[in-house]
């Protein structure tokens, strides 16, 4: 080998290692221009909530407080009953969360290992489901859940979220990619359906029952839309969406701007999230790689 070919291999692999490294570069600046967009919103929001009213509405913003007020979270807590708002919207999220993930493991199940006649046809008529918002159907949720005497109670709340095809969805291609040789196995130890759905199919996709476990709890602790319908008239249930539009308040039809104590409320409001998200993040992560999978 002469000196010739051994600069020349050295030349090109320098080459290759800065064309890598250039690479890597431009994805980590990109990574961080992208992370910046998604946090500077949530940034913001912790800012605003420590500002007095006058930095707040002075035309030159400042990033960060030049008097930091944290008396706002204090005024929140006493114009409006937040503690009771939170407890109701744990309980609706709750609520919801069991409902859905019982549904939807049952459905899951019968969709991804059910023998039967039309099972292909309804499975596309769930997909077709989650094409349709709430916008479409409230009015005659609204009018079913009147007549019920269930308006501006938990279970009027709750029971509009028992069902979610999204769930159906994700869990069945879970569940379709058990290997069949363990539900054989579990049914000749005489193991009955509910247990092989519970005690091996569950465990088995922990991940993708997590990410669903997350989406459930996001999907009922932000929901606006139905509350604001079906229990905007009783303090006793309403869900802290609708407490951050009570402390927009209004003095002779016109609104003052308490901007910084809306956003100490929407602090508060996404606290819960924010941990459940931090904590579970991998295993949210994995379920929807499986899923993307199959």
């Amino acid at each position: 080998m002469t000196v010739k070919t051994v600069n020349d291999r050295n030349a090109l692999n320098t080459h290759v290692r800065a064309v890598k490294q250039a690479k890597n570069t431009v994805r980590f600046i990109f990574a961080l221009l992208i992370t910046l967009v998604f946090i500077f919103p949530i940034f913001w929001m912790v800012s605003t909530s420590l500002k007095p009213e006058d930095e707040v509405l002075n035309a030159t913003q400042t990033l960060l407080p030049v008097k930091w007020q944290f008396s706002n979270y204090a005024t929140v807590m006493r114009k409006e009953p937040f503690l009771r708002y939170m407890l109701n919207t744990a309980i609706v999220t709750a609520g919801s969360m069991l409902l859905e993930l019982s549904t939807g493991i049952l459905a899951a199940y019968s969709f991804a290992r059910g023998r039967y006649r039309g099972k292909h046809a309804m499975f596309i008529f769930v997909l077709g489901a989650m094409m349709v918002p709430i916008q479409v159907t409230f009015v005659p949720l609204y009018v079913m859940i009147a007549r019920a005497g269930l308006k501006n109670t938990y279970l009027g709340l709750i029971i509009v979220g028992a069902v979610s095809p999204y769930t159906i969805f994700m869990l069945r291609q879970a569940f379709m990619g058990v290997d069949e040789s363990y539900l054989d196995a579990a049914r000749v130890d005489g193991m009955g359906k509910l247990g092989v759905i519970f005690r091996i199919m569950v465990p088995m996709c922990k991940p993708t029952l997590v990410t669903m476990v997350l989406m459930s709890f996001i999907g009922g602790w932000n929901t606006y839309f139905w509350p604001s319908i079906i229990a905007n008239d009783s303090v006793n249930v309403r869900v802290l969406t609708l407490g951050l539009m009570h402390l927009k308040q209004s003095f002779s039809g016109e609104s003052i701007r308490n901007y910084h104590e809306i956003m100490a409320g929407a602090l508060i409001s996404i606290l819960p999230v924010l941990v459940m998200f931090a904590i579970f993040q991998k295993q949210m992560l994995s379920g929807y790689t499986k899923a993307a999978m199959k």
